[in-house]
C-alpha cells in the first residue's frame, strides 16, 4: 500500500464526523493563509517606513495605521481558528482512537476459530494498540501541522512567484531538494523497517506465550532460556533498526543544511535584485519571511514523513487484520432461528482444514428432539470437528447441517449459538468474578438464578467457601480454582444458558469419582427434554445413550445403542474391552486380596482361641 493511499484511508475512518473535520479543515486553511499574510504585511510596513523623509508624514502614519489594523485582525482571527484546531482536534482524535479499538476488537473476536488458531493472541493484543495509537497521531497532527503544511506547500507557494519570481524559484528549489532527499531515504529503509516490525510483533508473541505459560516456564527452570530469547529478538531489532536511523539522522542534517543556504542565498540574491531595482527592501524582508516559515512547515512534513515511514507496517498490519473476512460469513437475509424444536441433521458432510486432507467425510446422521447422542472414537477421529461444524465455528467443505430442517448457513450466527450450550473440556473462565462467570450463559441471570445452577452442578458449597463468595475473582483462566472447581462453574453456566441443544465435550473429565456421580445426576436433569451430544473418551458414561456414533479417520464406521455396539463385536466393543477390562481386573484382584486378609485374620483368631497344651 503506497504512502498516499495508506494516508488516505487514515483519513477516510474519520468520515462519520465529516462536519467537524470541514470546521476543522477550513480553520487550519485560515491558519495557513494568515501564516502566509504576516510576512507580506511585515515587508509592506517596511517598505512604509522606507519612504520617511521622501512621503508626506500623514501619509506614511495612514498606510502604516491601515497595515497596523489589518496584522491586528489578522492575528486575532488566526488565534480562534489556533485555538478551535487545538481544542477540538484532541477531542476528535481520542473519541476515534477508542472507537476504532472496539472496531477491530469487535471484529477480531467475530472471526472464526480458524483465524485464531493460525493468528497468536499477542500479535492481535500488540496491532490493535500500536495500529489505534499509530491512528490517533495521525489524526491529531493531520489538524495540527499537516494540513496547513500542504497548503503552505501547494497552493500558497506558488503564489510567491507573483510576488518575485525569481526569489520565488529558491523557494521552490528548497522544497524540492527536502522532497528529493525524503525520497531517496525511504528507499533505502524502507526494507528494514518492515523488518524491524516483524521483529516487533515477534517480541510480543514471545512475550504472550511465556506469560501465558508462566506455570509451565517456571516448573521446567526456563526462566533464563526465555529471558535470553527475548534478549536475542531484541538484538535483531536493534540490529535493523540502527542503519534506519542513521539514515534518517543525516536526512535531518542535510535538510537543516539545505535550509541555512538558503536563507544566505535569499539574502544574498534580494541585496543584488535591490541594487539593481528589481526588488524592495520589504520584499527581502518578506521572502526571509517565507523562507523561516517554509522551512518550519517543510520539517514538520520532514517529520510527518518519517513517523508515516515508521509506523506504516503497524498500519498496514492493523488494517490487514480489520479488513480480515470470516471464513463463516452471514447471509444478508439470515433469519434467526425460533422456537427450536432440536432435531439435528448431518447430511453428507465433509470438512477438511487443508484442501485434499479430509478431516471428515461423508458423515450423515439424524437426531430427533430430545435424544442423547454419542460420540466416541481414538483422538483425532472428528469428534469434536463434527460439534465445531454443529456450533458453525466453521463450514462444511460440501453437505449441509440442518436444525429443524433449517440450513445452518441460513441462520444468524447469534441465534445459532443461543441455541447450543457447550460444556468444555477445557472450563475456559475469564479472569474475572465467579457471578461474571457463569452469567456468560445468562447476563440477565439474578442471584437465587446463579445460586440454583450452582448446586446443580455441585459448585454452591465451594462457591461460598470462598472470601468474596460469588463475587470472588477466578484470576487468569481460573487459575485461583482447582481443576474439579472450574469445571463444575462450566457446567453450571451451561445450565443457566438452559439451552435446547446441549454439547458435553467431556464435561466430568476433571471430577473426581464422588463429585461425577453428583455431577452426572444434574447433567441428566439438564438432558431431560434436550437434544444432548456427549464427546467422551471414557465410554462407562454413554451407557443411557439413545444412540452411539464410532468415529474413525473422519468416518462414521458404527452406529447404534451400547448393548447393540458391544453384542456386534466390532471397534465399540474394543474399545469397551480395553477400557472395562483392567478396572474389572483391577476390581477382581481388589476382591481377592480382601479375601486373603479376612482369611488370614480368622486364622490368626482362630490360634489365639485354642489352649495351649500342658
Amino acid at each position: 500500500m503506497s504512502f498516499i493511499r495508506l494516508y488516505l484511508r487514515v483519513l477516510r475512518l474519520l468520515a462519520h464526523e465529516r462536519g467537524l473535520a470541514v470546521l476543522l479543515s477550513v480553520a487550519n486553511l485560515a491558519i495557513a493563509g494568515f501564516a502566509f499574510i504576516e510576512p507580506v504585511l511585515f515587508g509592506r510596513v517596511i517598505d512604509t517606513l522606507s519612504g520617511v523623509g521622501r512621503r508626506p508624514a500623514a501619509d506614511i502614519w495612514r498606510d502604516a495605521q491601515w497595515l497596523l489594523v489589518v496584522w491586528g485582525v489578522v492575528g486575532v482571527v488566526g488565534i480562534i481558528a489556533s485555538m478551535l484546531v487545538a481544542l477540538h482536534s484532541d477531542r476528535l482524535a481520542h473519541r476515534n482512537r477508542l472507537a476504532i479499538m472496539a472496531r477491530f476488537f469487535e471484529h477480531v473476536l467475530a472471526l472464526p476459530l480458524q483465524f485464531h488458531g493460525d493468528t497468536h493472541s499477542g500479535r492481535v493484543i500488540k496491532v490493535m494498540i500500536q495500529g489505534a495509537d499509530n491512528l490517533f497521531g495521525l489524526w491529531l497532527s493531520f489538524f495540527r501541522e499537516h494540513l496547513s503544511t500542504f497548503v503552505a506547500c501547494l497552493v500558497l507557494l506558488p503564489l510567491t512567484l507573483f510576488m518575485n519570481w525569481r526569489l520565488g524559484m529558491l523557494l521552490i528549489a528548497l522544497v524540492i531538494l527536502f522532497a528529493a532527499l525524503t525520497i531517496l531515504v525511504i528507499h533505502h529503509t524502507e526494507h528494514a523497517q518492515g523488518s524491524v516490525e516483524r521483529y516487533h510483533t515477534e517480541l510480543a508473541s514471545t512475550a504472550a506465550d511465556a506469560l501465558t505459560n508462566v506455570v509451565v516456564v517456571q516448573s521446567f527452570v526456563r526462566l533464563a532460556a526465555e529471558a535470553r530469547q527475548f534478549r536475542h529478538i531484541i538484538r535483531r531489532v536493534i540490529d535493523a533498526q540502527f542503519p534506519v536511523l542513521t539514515w534518517w539522522a543525516v536526512m535531518s542534517v542535510l535538510t537543516r543544511g539545505a535550509s541555512t543556504i538558503a536563507v544566505i542565498l535569499i539574502f544574498l540574491f534580494g541585496t543584488i535584485l535591490t541594487m539593481e531595482g528589481k526588488s524592495t527592501v520589504g520584499e527581502i524582508v518578506t521572502f526571509m519571511g517565507f523562507a523561516t516559515m517554509l522551512i518550519g512547515r517543510l520539517e514538520q512534513a520532514m517529520g510527518f514523513v518519517s513517523r508515516m515511514f515508521f509506523q506504516r507496517p503497524a498500519l498496514e498490519e492493523f488494517f490487514e487484520l480489520l479488513d480480515t473476512r470470516t471464513t463463516v460469513p452471514e447471509k444478508p437475509d439470515a433469519r434467526p432461528l425460533q422456537n427450536v424444536r432440536g432435531e439435528v441433521t448431518f447430511d453428507d458432510v465433509t470438512f477438511s482444514y487443508v484442501p485434499g486432507r479430509e478431516v471428515l467425510s461423508q458423515v450423515n446422521f439424524s437426531v430427533p428432539p430430545g435424544a442423547t447422542v454419542a460420540l466416541v472414537g481414538h483422538t483425532g477421529s472428528g469428534k469434536t470437528t463434527t460439534m465445531g461444524l454443529l456450533q458453525r465455528m466453521r463450514d462444511p467443505s460440501s453437505g449441509a447441517i440442518r436444525i429443524d430442517g433449517v440450513d445452518l448457513r441460513d441462520v444468524t450466527l447469534e441465534s445459532l449459538r443461543e441455541t447450543v450450550g457447550v460444556v468444555f473440556q477445557e472450563s475456559m473462565l475469564f479472569n474475572r468474578s465467579i457471578a461474571d462467570n457463569l452469567r456468560v450463559g445468562k447476563p440477565d441471570a439474578t442471584q437465587s438464578e446463579l445460586e440454583m445452577a450452582a448446586r446443580l452442578a455441585e459448585a454452591h458449597e465451594f462457591i461460598i467457601r470462598q472470601v468474596q463468595q460469588y463475587e470472588t475473582m477466578v484470576g487468569e483462566r481460573g487459575s485461583t480454582l482447582s481443576g474439579g472447581e472450574r469445571q463444575r462453574l462450566s457446567i453450571a453456566r451451561a445450565l443457566l444458558k438452559n439451552p435446547p441443544i446441549l454439547i458435553l465435550d467431556e464435561a466430568t473429565s476433571a471430577l473426581d469419582t464422588k463429585t461425577e456421580a453428583r455431577v452426572q445426576k444434574a447433567l441428566k436433569a439438564l438432558m431431560a427434554g434436550r437434544t444432548t451430544f456427549v464427546i467422551a473418551h471414557r465410554l462407562s458414561t454413554v451407557r443411557d445413550a439413545d444412540m452411539i456414533l464410532v468415529f474413525e479417520n473422519g468416518h462414521i464406521v458404527e452406529r447404534g445403542s451400547f448393548q447393540e455396539l458391544v453384542a456386534k463385536g466390532g471397534i465399540f466393543s474394543e474399545l469397551v474391552s480395553t477400557q472395562l477390562a483392567p478396572a474389572e481386573k483391577k476390581h477382581e484382584e481388589g476382591v481377592a486380596a480382601a479375601d486373603a486378609a479376612i482369611a488370614e485374620a480368622e486364622e490368626k483368631a482362630a490360634a489365639r482361641a485354642t489352649p495351649a497344651g500342658p
